[in-house]
C-alpha cells in the first residue's frame, strides 16, 4: 500500500483513521487506541501527509509528525464541517477531512511550538481568573444589595468599602453571613494576586522577545496584546496583506455581494474572540487618552489618536473603537512583517 494521505479524527482515547492512496478513494480504515495509534504512525512512509483538525492535542501530534518525517496538515474545524455528509460520526469526520484536504482555498493552521502553546495556556488561565474574579465581585454585590447596600461601580470600591462595612457595629449584614463575605473577599484578593503575578511573568517574556518589544511601540499595544499575538500567530508572513490579517481576526466588515450590488455590514467576528477583544480594548484606550487630552485642550499624541477622536465624534464611540481596532491590526501586520518599529506621525495642525 503506497498511501499519500492519512486523515485522523483526534480524540482522547480512540482515534479514527482513514488512508487514501489516490484522491477521493479510501483504501484503509482503522480505529485505534492511543498507544496503537502512535505505533501506527511510525509505520507510515516518510513524507506521508497526515490531516487533522486543529483542535485539542492537534499541535502536539503535529510536532510529533514533524519529528518523525511526516507532513502534518491542521485544518480549521469550521471549514471541515461542511464536508460532513449525513450524520456526524468519527467515520464521516475522517472522510470529510480527506475531502477538505483537497480544497486549495482552505489554508492549514501552522503547528505551534511548545513555547507558543505555553504562552497560550498562560493567557487562557489569566482569562479564566479574570472571569472568576468578576463573577465573585458580582455575587458579592448581589448579596449586599439584598440588605440595602449599593456599592459604586468599580472593583476597587469593593475591596475598599466592604471590609469597613463589616467592621461597623451597625452594619445591616447579619453575623451569619459576615464570615462568608470575608472569605469571598479573601478569594477575590487571592485572584488579583495571581493575576498580577501572571502579568509579571508575561512582562518578562515580552522583555526578552524582540517581536513583542517592537509591537509595543504601537499605541494601544501593551504586554498582554503583544504576548497574545505571539502565542496565536505562528507565521505573520502567512498573511499576504494587512487586510487578510484583520479579516483573520474578524475585524473586517461582512460582505454580501450579488452582481453589481455590494453591501458591507458589521464586523464579521470570525476570528479569535480573546485576541479581538484585547485589540478593541487597546483601541478604546487610545480613544480615552485622546478625548482626555482634547478636554484639556492638549494636542493629540499622534495622527492615529487624532483620527480616532475625529471618527468617534462623527460615528460614535463603539464604531470608532471597532474601526480603530481594525486599523491597529493592520499596523501590527506592517510592523511585524517588515521588522521595524512603529513610526510616529504627528497630528496635522488645525
Amino acid at each position: 500500500m503506497h498511501a499519500t494521505t492519512a486523515a485522523v479524527d483526534l480524540a482522547k482515547d480512540v482515534f479514527e483513521i482513514g488512508v487514501a492512496g489516490t484522491p477521493g478513494r479510501v483504501v484503509d480504515r482503522q480505529r485505534l487506541g492511543r498507544r496503537a495509534f502512535e505505533s501506527w504512525l511510525r509505520t507510515l512512509p516518510l513524507g506521508t501527509t497526515v490531516v487533522m483538525e486543529a483542535c485539542g492535542t492537534a499541535h502536539h501530534w503535529g510536532r510529533w509528525c514533524y519529528a518523525h518525517g511526516l507532513q502534518p496538515v491542521l485544518l480549521p474545524p469550521q471549514y471541515v464541517r461542511p464536508y460532513v455528509r449525513r450524520d456526524k460520526t468519527d467515520r464521516s469526520d475522517v472522510t470529510a477531512l480527506l475531502e477538505a484536504a483537497r480544497a486549495a482555498d482552505i489554508h492549514p493552521v501552522p503547528v505551534k511550538s511548545p513555547e507558543q502553546q505555553a504562552l497560550h495556556v498562560l493567557h487562557g488561565l489569566r482569562r479564566q481568573w479574570q472571569t472568576t474574579r468578576t463573577a465573585r465581585i458580582n455575587t458579592l454585590r448581589g448579596w449586599l444589595r439584598e440588605y440595602g447596600i449599593g456599592l459604586p461601580l468599580g472593583a476597587r470600591t469593593v475591596a475598599r468599602q466592604v471590609p469597613a462595612l463589616l467592621d461597623d457595629p451597625a452594619t445591616p449584614v447579619p453575623g451569619l453571613l459576615q464570615e462568608t463575605v470575608r472569605g469571598l473577599l479573601a478569594e477575590i484578593r487571592d485572584l488579583e494576586t495571581r493575576i498580577k503575578a501572571l502579568d509579571q511573568r508575561l512582562a518578562c517574556v515580552a522583555a526578552a522577545d524582540p517581536v513583542a518589544q517592537r509591537l509595543q511601540t504601537i499605541p494601544g499595544v501593551g504586554v498582554i496584546i503583544a504576548t497574545s499575538l505571539i502565542s496565536n500567530v505562528t507565521h505573520i508572513h502567512a498573511f499576504k496583506r494587512a487586510r487578510h490579517f484583520a479579516s483573520w481576526l474578524g475585524l473586517t466588515p461582512r460582505i454580501r455581494a450579488s452582481g453589481r450590488r455590494q453591501y458591507l455590514g458589521r464586523i464579521s467576528k470570525r476570528g479569535d474572540v480573546y485576541l479581538r477583544t484585547l485589540l478593541t480594548h487597546g483601541a478604546r484606550s487610545i480613544l480615552v487618552n485622546s478625548q482626555r487630552r482634547a478636554r484639556t485642550r492638549q494636542p493629540a499624541l499622534t495622527a492615529l489618536h487624532q483620527w480616532g477622536t475625529e471618527l468617534a465624534a462623527r460615528r460614535g464611540q463603539n464604531k470608532a473603537a471597532s474601526a480603530l481596532a481594525n486599523k491597529l491590526a493592520r499596523i501590527i501586520w506592517a510592523v511585524w512583517r517588515h521588522d521595524r518599529d512603529f513610526q510616529i506621525r504627528r497630528p496635522l495642525a488645525v
